[in-house]
C-alpha cells in the first residue's frame, strides 16, 4: 500500500514508518499539518495515518478540508484521547477509523489493511436527467426544458423509477411490484391510468416524447434522435 503518514512526534513517525516500510508498504511522511494536507489533497495513496494534535493545521481541520474537497481516501485517526465525545467528533469529521495511543504495530496493521479492502465510496445521485427532463431527488421536483412539471407522489415515484431505469423495457410487473408493492396481478388498469396521466404531464407540448410504449413488453424511457 501507499501510505501518508501525518505525525508531529519525530521519534513516533520514524518508528512508525521504518515498521511500515519493513512490512512491506510505501511511505510518505509530513511533520507538521498543512504539509500533510497538500499531501493528502495532492497526492494519491491507499490510506492516510492522521495524528490528531498537529502544529499549523489539525487533524480535524485537515480531514475535513480534504472530505470538502471530494478526496475519497481512507483516514485512520491516531490520538492520545479516549473519550467517546473525541471518537465520535473525529468519525464525524469524516475519519473512517480511531486508534488510540499507545498501540500495538499489529493492531495498526490489521486497521490498515481493512480500510485497504473496503470498496470505495460511490457518488449519490442527487439529481435524474433524461434528455431535457430533470428530477431533483433532493427539492423532489420536475422539469422539462426549465419549466416546472406538477405532479402527484405517485407519478412523481413512476417517474422516478422510469428515470433509474432509462434505456431499459419496464414491465408492468416490475411497476405494480416496485411501485404499488403487489405481488399479484390486480385486475384493474392501475398502470396504464397512472402511466397515461403521467405522459400527458412529461410528453405532451413538447416535439418529442421520451416515455415510449413497447407493445407487449412494457415501457421504455429514452430520447429518440
Amino acid at each position: 500500500m501507499k501510505l501518508l503518514l501525518v505525525e508531529d512526534d519525530a521519534e513516533a513517525a520514524d518508528y512508525l514508518k521504518r515498521a511500515l516500510i519493513e512490512a512491506g508498504h510505501a511511505v510518505d511522511h509530513a511533520m507538521a499539518g498543512r504539509d500533510g494536507l497538500l499531501l493528502a489533497a495532492g497526492e494519491t495513496y491507499d490510506v492516510i495515518i492522521m495524528d490528531r494534535m498537529l502544529p499549523q493545521v489539525d487533524g480535524l481541520a485537515i480531514v475535513r478540508t480534504i472530505r470538502a474537497a471530494k478526496v475519497r481516501t481512507p483516514v485512520l485517526l491516531l490520538t492520545a484521547v479516549d473519550g467517546i465525545d473525541d471518537r465520535v467528533e473525529g468519525l464525524d469529521a469524516g475519519a473512517d477509523d480511531y486508534l488510540v495511543k499507545p498501540f500495538a504495530f499489529v493492531e495498526l496493521l490489521a486497521r490498515l489493511n481493512a480500510l485497504a479492502r473496503r470498496p470505495p465510496p460511490q457518488d449519490v445521485a442527487t439529481a435524474l436527467d433524461v434528455g431535457d427532463l430533470r428530477m431533483d431527488l433532493l427539492k423532489r421536483t420536475v422539469t422539462r426544458a426549465s419549466v416546472r412539471i406538477e405532479l402527484q407522489p405517485r407519478e412523481f415515484q413512476l417517474l422516478e423509477y422510469l428515470m433509474r431505469h432509462a434505456g431499459r423495457v419496464v414491465t408492468r410487473t416490475m411497476l405494480l411490484e416496485n411501485i404499488w408493492n403487489f405481488n399479484f396481478e390486480p385486475q384493474t388498469n392501475i398502470v396504464e391510468t397512472h402511466m397515461s396521466r403521467l405522459r400527458s404531464k412529461v410528453d405532451r407540448g413538447y416535439p418529442r416524447e421520451l416515455i415510449h410504449t413497447v407493445r407487449g413488453s412494457g415501457y421504455i424511457m429514452h430520447e429518440l434522435p
